[in-house]
């Protein structure tokens, strides 16, 4: 699951694992998750994405309707190379984002070791979360358990480690808002930082009483689903799956 929810797969038309894709897929809603993150191993080395929302406002009840903030951070190891897919919006117009690059590469396998302690020293302090999601077959929909004890440490990624908040970064650029699908740039190897401005949060889509991916109009309706996806029949997404899994 989590490198389908932060958005990082081996590139369609690679050869030898040397070229990923960049896909991040947002939450409608913050309610269930406000940030994900996942690494892709291949040959040429760890390729890794983060996203947090930002600018949440304190109250939960909130989290179906603020207008935030999306934060990415996107690593390409040395030989690697990557394309970035920039986010869809629902609204049809699309708003502005803009994306930097590291001017020096850090000691990323350092950074890593740093956030890997630092969330197991969370562990040990059991500074976790107690809760965890299932899916209601009566209410169609998916909610949160809690539980008695914390199950969970919700540590963030690496890439938003406080050790590289004395990154020296290029000049942003700005790219416009699409809301075409498939509007991509390519990465070279390094460190780059990605703001998309004015995400508009709604609620979550709610099943039907025998809900599949493919029986919800937002999945399915859209006229261009991008030059990877164009065989709907191939996949189902089954949610007892999901259930297991989680």
């Amino acid at each position: 699951f989590p490198p389908v929810v932060a958005g990082v797969a081996l590139h369609p038309t690679t050869t030898g694992g040397k070229e990923v894709l960049f896909w991040p897929r947002f939450p409608n809603s913050a309610s269930t998750i406000n940030y994900a993150w996942a690494t892709q191993g291949t040959r040429r080395g760890d390729f890794s994405i983060a996203w947090r929302f930002e600018g949440l406002p304190e109250e939960g009840k909130d989290y179906d309707s603020a207008v935030v903030k999306i934060h990415i951070r996107l690593f390409v190891p040395p030989d690697g190379l990557a394309v970035f897919r920039f986010p869809e919006y629902s609204n049809g117009k699309g708003v502005d984002s803009t994306i930097k690059y590291a001017t020096r590469l850090e000691d990323i396998e350092k950074v890593r070791r740093l956030s890997s302690e630092e969330c197991q020293r969370r562990r040990t302090a059991k500074e976790g979360f107690d809760y965890n999601w299932e899916y209601d077959r009566k209410e169609n929909t998916w909610i949160k358990v809690y539980r008695k004890k914390a199950i969970g440490t919700p540590c963030e990624s690496f890439l938003f480690h406080f050790s590289l908040d004395e990154t020296a970064w290029s000049s942003t650029e700005t790219l416009a808002g699409s809301s075409d699908n498939g509007s991509e740039i390519e990465l070279s190897p390094g460190l780059y930082d990605v703001m998309v401005d004015e995400w508009q949060l709604k609620p979550e889509v709610k099943g039907t009483k025998d809900w599949r991916i493919a029986s919800i109009k937002e999945f399915y309706g859209s006229e261009d689903i991008g030059p990877y996806c164009s065989d709907t029949d191939t996949f189902e997404w089954n949610v007892e799956d999901a259930s297991h899994l989680i």
